[in-house]
């Protein structure tokens, strides 16, 4: 049984067998030096998470999947204000 979907989550808290599954996959597939350390990863979401433009588990800004665009190192936040 899923969860109802909030707006405010990201996948890994609404799909974990689902869409969190196939991002986690191509999280995976991005070479160590181009992913974001743990650490840093969490501190974005984090951020993110009190984000007015995250939704549904998008960035409202650019159409990205949150959790996938944090995880690589060399992006940052699109918003005009570049949280991170």
């Amino acid at each position: 049984m899923s969860r109802p979907f909030c707006k405010k989550c990201f996948f890994e808290e609404i799909d974990p067998q689902g869409i969190y599954r196939e991002i986690t996959e191509l999280i995976s597939l991005i070479p160590p030096e181009n992913r974001t350390d743990e650490k840093e990863y969490r501190r974005r979401l984090d951020i993110c998470g009190k984000c007015e433009s995250l939704g549904e588990g998008t960035c409202g800004k650019c159409g990205c999947f949150v959790e996938l665009r944090a995880a690589k190192r060399k992006l940052h936040c699109p918003h005009e204000k570049h949280f991170w």
